[in-house]
């Protein structure tokens, strides 16, 4: 039956930037962008590929994650490309009944979040976009907008290589609520060098004058073998200290939730109604396939990923040799999933369901997982509150040592 299908998100990778950020490890390339037609054929090719893999009366997709890198910086047609195959596709697939015919204009169909109640989301970068990029997005059918800030500080903002300014946030911000978007996260970093909490309160109280739905809220986490770790590193710029970062979080954590934000999950707030279905997904367990350079996937207990090197990522799909792309990282056993279940259920500030987790694997995690829960219940970084099992506030601190009690 149709309402018995799995869910599935689907996420596609664009590794083209304008700028490489100081801080970025992800698989991201700068002065590459002679490249994007060629790649977006590639995409195409392994999306089909993909989809047709799949047992269409076993799986609704119902998230679509358009990330990088930057998307936007590359041309808008593209996106359209990637957008109407997807369209096509997840409309044959969700849609059991009906005569397709109803849903193509102009040999196009129509967009999946319309016809299939889709999250389609793109990420953008301010310095990158255009009012008719964002009008080509919300045509293909693009219903959610992700907007790269970080902070309001310019002076911040070049020290960690970003290639926009406040002032292009905000017209970024307006272009995309003109042309329709009711939809947008705004990203925004903590514990940047030299970040003050004066610099956040600025910063959050520039984002909130806009009223954007959803705001994600990470820390900086300084990676190897970026060029932030070697301005680190050399002493040439400086990080603040662990306590003050703490003392930053609560500051933005307090303020959003007293402005009607709802904290749903470590990193995220929204408004309500607005949380990003395709992350909620993934945090519990739900299924997901990765398109193109380097992106993941988890399907059938199994995560995979692609290949990181773009030439040889390229050069495989046109052989017609997808398969040679991939990477198996890591096949579940139940023990492993069960694990995972309460790794990523501990993200969520709702905590893990102990209703869910029986019906899922038919055991109680209390009982299953009783060592591991009364240590972080005398180490006050649990609760066990009625069906829920969940961070406190000392855990909101120290979830990495929660976490790795499920590693």
């Amino acid at each position: 039956m149709k309402n018995e299908k799995k869910e599935l998100g689907i996420y596609v990778h664009i590794p083209f930037c304008k700028q490489k950020c100081y801080y970025c490890d992800f698989t991201s390339f700068a002065g590459c962008e002679s490249f994007s037609g060629r790649y977006v054929e590639c995409l195409k090719k392994e999306l089909m590929h993909k989809i047709k893999a799949l047992n269409n009366e076993y799986y609704n997709i119902t998230t679509i994650y358009i990330g990088g890198g930057t998307p936007s910086y590359i041309e808008s047609k593209y996106i359209k490309e990637i957008m109407n195959l997807l369209n096509s596709e997840i409309t044959k697939n969700n849609l059991s009944n009906g005569n397709l015919n109803d849903f193509i204009i102009n040999n196009e169909y129509l967009d999946a979040s319309k016809v299939c109640n889709i999250e389609a989301t793109i990420e953008v970068n301010p310095g990158t976009i255009t009012e008719q990029k964002l009008t080509d997005y919300r045509k293909a059918g693009i219903n959610r907008l992700s907007i790269g800030l970080q902070s309001t500080n310019n002076v911040l903002l070049k020290e960690i290589g970003r290639i926009h300014n406040c002032e292009q946030f905000i017209e970024t911000y307006n272009l995309a609520r003109k042309v329709g978007f009711k939809n947008i996260n705004v990203d925004l970093m903590l514990g940047l060098p030299n970040q003050t909490i004066e610099d956040l309160r600025s910063s959050l109280e520039k984002i909130l004058n806009l009223g954007p739905e959803h705001i994600s809220v990470y820390s900086l986490i300084l990676e190897e073998e970026t060029k932030l770790y070697n301005l680190v590193n050399d002493g040439i710029l400086q990080l603040p200290d662990e306590e003050y970062e703490r003392q930053m979080y609560w500051y933005v954590k307090n303020t959003l939730e007293l402005n009607g934000y709802n904290h749903y999950e470590i990193s995220n707030f929204a408004k309500k109604g607005y949380e990003s279905k395709h992350n909620v997904n993934c945090w519990k367990q739900k299924e997901y396939i990765g398109i193109g350079l380097g992106a993941s996937s988890y399907l059938d207990g199994t995560r995979f990923s692609n290949i990181r090197d773009l030439e040889e990522y390229m050069a495989n799909v046109e052989a017609g040799e997808i398969e040679k792309n991939i990477i198996v990282e890591e096949v579940q056993t139940e023990v492993d999933k069960q694990k995972e279940f309460m790794m990523l259920g501990l993200r969520m500030t709702d905590g893990v369901s102990i209703h869910e987790f029986k019906a899922e694997f038919g055991q109680n995690p209390v009982y299953l997982f009783r060592q591991e829960l009364d240590k972080l219940t005398r180490d006050k970084l649990i609760i066990i509150d009625g069906d829920k099992i969940k961070l406190t506030n000392k855990g909101l601190d120290l979830a990495n040592q929660v976490w790795m009690e499920f590693a």
